[in-house]
């Protein structure tokens, strides 16, 4: 694609590097028949190709975007399965990142609109504050009908069930069982805390077993990734630090072989640390490095060899794999195997690379193509008759699970039971029904 940016703009870092991911873009037209809101729109400008078009005009003009501009790029989920289909190899990732940075520095959002996008990154990003919020959900849940749409979707979608605060999530070290075979700080997450607690508890005991130490650092918080969604850089960054100063303190204090998150969205995140403070000397190469000990729950098991099931599974399982998962972390088969390592009959369902609509805090912002795309997801997986469903991104779980067929749950769950845990409410509700069905 040819681009003409004044050479003024291009003594900006952050415009070289839109520059350059511009002029890759060869227009070929792949990315558009993976794009979920292209399939579900059919608008050329809720495609990849079409928001690329916009953000190289608005970038190159340095100009101040239009609402319908806005509207496009605020569409976009960044599921990436266009940076999957790609074969230019663009970056669109850090594309529509650049772009979403510029519409916030220049554009002013109605105020609704800037109320809500605050309101949700505030509380999603505390999980005290997620669980009271939740609370008054439940209770305002008969009075929803009178509210204004996109509150009334927030609080119709506000969770049944929340969990009280769990005790792996205070700052602590738990000790391996056995021999240490690794020293692993866990990231706690945000929302996940309030969500699924468990799912951090199965996380502790399925690593302490397989022999990690595993620290949860004092001082960690959110991975940054709802204020990067938002465009707000500078949010993102702070967040980010405190994360580094945090893991930092961890390995001052002795050493860290891996810095483990089971939520492939937060995972995505901190993989790119690195190229959010690349350009601050005192930070990018400290970033570079917790970036570089950062992995997946999925990969940290598979290294060590997941120990044989003792108990007796072969649930049929159906694997959502989460966008971030496959096109943000490149994991497609990992946390396949050990679902089959563990005894469950694994199962994907068609149209595993079209987001399920989750995209973080999408389904709040962007609710009515967040729920069209949900539904075509359950029914992909529901046309795979699954006894349980997994994933490895809390989003996900909590997205599909109101609609699914059956009980949603995190990998790591199963993966605990199978090696000595306690089964997650799903496995116990899929054994009572496989039961039923032989009698």
């Amino acid at each position: 694609m040819r681009t003409s940016f004044a050479e003024a703009r291009l003594t900006d870092p952050a415009i070289q590097e839109a520059n350059g991911i511009l002029r890759t873009c060869v227009h070929c037209g792949f990315c558009v028949a993976t794009c979920p809101t292209y399939l579900l729109l059919g608008d050329e400008l809720d495609s990849p190709r079409g928001r690329i078009y916009l953000a190289k005009e608005m970038l190159e003009q340095d100009r101040v975007p239009s609402a319908s501009v806005v509207k496009h790029i605020d569409r976009c989920l960044t599921c990436l399965s266009c940076m999957t289909t790609c074969p230019s190899g663009v970056h669109f990732a850090h594309l529509i990142d650049r772009a979403r940075i510029h519409i916030e520095k220049t554009y002013k959002r109605p105020a609704a609109d800037r109320l809500l996008r605050r309101f949700i990154a505030t509380v999603v990003s505390r999980p005290a504050l997620f669980r009271l919020t939740a609370l008054a959900g439940r209770l305002g849940r008969p009075l929803a009908r009178l509210m204004p749409p996109r509150l009334r979707h927030m609080i119709q979608s506000a969770p049944r069930h929340i969990g009280s605060p769990s005790w792996v999530d205070r700052p602590q070290v738990i000790a391996a069982e056995g021999p240490r075979r690794m020293r692993v700080a866990l990231l706690s997450g945000c929302a996940q805390q309030a969500l699924r607690p468990h799912i951090n508890e199965a996380t502790v005991r399925l690593l302490a077993r397989h022999g990690c130490e595993v620290v949860v650092a004092g001082g960690m918080g959110c991975c940054g990734g709802i204020f990067h969604q938002m465009g707000w850089e500078e949010r993102t960054r702070r967040a980010a630090k405190a994360n580094i100063t945090a893991w930092e303190r961890v390995i001052a204090d002795g050493g860290l072989d891996a810095i483990v998150f089971n939520a492939s969205g937060c995972g995505v995140m901190l993989k790119d640390y690195g190229h959010l403070l690349r350009d601050e000397p005192d930070w990018a190469g400290r970033a570079e490095r917790i970036a570089a000990l950062s992995c997946n729950i999925s990969e940290v098991v598979l290294d060590l060899g997941l120990r044989p099931p003792v108990v007796r599974t072969g649930q049929r399982v159906t694997y959502h794999m989460a966008c971030t998962m496959q096109h943000g972390l490149g994991l497609r088969t990992v946390a396949k195997t050990l679902l089959t390592q563990a005894g469950f009959a694994v199962a994907e369902p068609a149209e595993g690379h079209i987001c399920c609509g989750s995209a973080g805090v999408y389904s709040l912002l962007q609710p009515e193509i967040s729920e069209r795309l949900v539904r075509r997801k359950v029914a992909n997986i529901a046309a795979s008759d699954p006894q349980i469903i997994a994933a490895g991104n809390i989003g996900c779980i909590v997205h599909i699970a109101p609609h699914a067929p059956a009980p949603v749950v995190h990998v790591v769950e199963l993966l605990d039971w199978a090696t000595g845990g306690e089964p997650p409410s799903g496995a116990r509700t899929a054994m009572v029904s496989e039961a039923r069905a032989k009698s």
